[in-house]
């Protein structure tokens, strides 16, 4: 199913932080599903690229592989999803390290799901800044 993409790059829209696009890729290939999610990082210029392995529902394997931005363009199947800021992206990585421990024995697939919208971005009124 297709998730709508928020495409933001005005620093106000999320009260003058510093956001960074994150990318999807999800393909199934012999019974399992493999996501990657993918946040391109400015210091060092780098894309950190998440990967999900799920057979059934559950997470059968998990990691993180650094890649240049040369290298990231040259990868097909990714789309932009959103952008989000480094504080965003640490609970991402802190939840997903709880996960691939707690879903290595049972179905998880909400709880996958429910990590990456930790990703999306509340638009924020700038009263509120």
């Amino acid at each position: 199913e297709d998730v709508p993409s928020q495409t933001f790059d005005n620093k106000d829209y999320f009260c003058g932080k510093e956001t960074f696009p994150v990318y999807e890729s999800i393909f199934t290939e012999e019974g399992e599903t493999i996501r990657k999610i993918a946040i391109e990082i400015e210091k060092p210029p780098q894309i950190e690229i998440h990967v999900w392995t799920i057979r059934k529902g559950i997470l059968r394997h998990f990691y993180v592989e650094k890649l240049s931005k040369r290298e990231f363009e040259g990868l097909p199947y990714f789309k932009l999803i959103t952008r989000t800021t480094l504080s965003q992206w640490k609970i991402f990585s802190e939840g997903e390290a709880q996960i691939s421990q707690m879903c290595e024995s049972r179905v998880c697939r909400t709880e996958l799901e429910d990590l990456v919208k930790v990703l999306y971005l509340e638009k924020s009124e700038k009263s509120h800044c």
